[in-house]
């Protein structure tokens, strides 16, 4: 089979057959590596119960946006 023909294919598959193809082939190209999952899982939790508790204060994107922006435009 040809890939345009497997892309032609793909694409008349419903949503949620074309959601699962996708998801098996980005996972061929990134295999999912349990270890840094974690890690990224266990910073994301820290994160949250730091925003939760106070202890840090969350910034608006567009302001850190246009702060970055800022310091590389001069």
């Amino acid at each position: 089979m040809k890939t345009k023909d497997l892309i032609a294919e793909a694409t008349s598959l419903p949503v949620e057959e074309r959601a699962l193809l996708v998801d098996t082939l980005l996972k061929s190209l990134n295999p999912v590596e349990e270890d840094i999952d974690r890690k990224w899982a266990a910073v994301a939790k820290r994160r949250l119960e730091e925003l939760e508790s106070g202890k840090v204060k969350a910034v608006p994107g567009d302001e850190v946006y246009n702060k970055m922006m800022g310091r590389f435009s001069r």
